[in-house]
C-alpha cells in the first residue's frame, strides 16, 4: 500500500501546533530530518510527511509532554546503534551489504514496510 502523505500546513492545522514547535521538535531529534519530504507543487515547493508515521509521532509527543520532558523523550527515541550487524541482500545481479544503522526503510513490492521486522532480527 502506498503511504498517504499530509502537507506540513495540514499537519500543523490538524494538531494546532505552531511552525516553531514542529521545527523545535525536529532540532531536538523528536522528528527525524528524513521525515521532511520536499516536493514541487503548482505553487512552489512544499513539505510533506508520511501521514501514518508523523501522526503517530505527534500523538506520542503530545501525550508524553505532561509526563516527561521533551529532552528525555528525544533521548528515548534516539536510534540505538545496531553494533556491527549488517543486512546482506543477494540477487542474480550481485550481493549488497548495508549497515543496520544506515537502513531507514525496507519495502516489499514498493508498499509493504518490513523495516521493524528486520530491525528486530538485527537486534538479536
Amino acid at each position: 500500500m502506498e503511504p498517504k502523505y499530509i502537507s506540513k500546513k495540514d499537519l500543523l492545522k490538524r494538531y494546532g501546533i505552531s511552525y516553531g514547535a514542529l521545527y523545535r521538535w525536529k532540532r531536538m531529534g523528536l522528528i527525524p530530518e528524513e521525515w521532511f519530504i520536499k516536493r514541487s507543487t503548482p505553487t512552489g515547493q512544499e513539505t510533506f510527511f508520511d501521514e501514518e508515521v508523523i501522526c503517530e509521532r505527534i500523538n506520542m509527543i503530545i501525550a508524553a509532554k505532561d509526563g516527561i520532558s521533551l529532552e528525555e523523550l528525544a533521548e528515548r527515541l534516539k536510534p540505538q546503534p545496531q553494533a556491527d550487524k549488517e543486512l546482506v541482500v543477494e540477487t542474480v545481479y550481485g550481493r549488497w551489504s548495508f549497515k543496520a544503522s544506515d537502513i531507514r526503510r525496507i519495502l516489499v513490492d514498493g508498499d509493504t514496510d518490513i523495516t521493524e521486522e528486520i530491525a528486530k532480527i538485527l537486534s538479536r
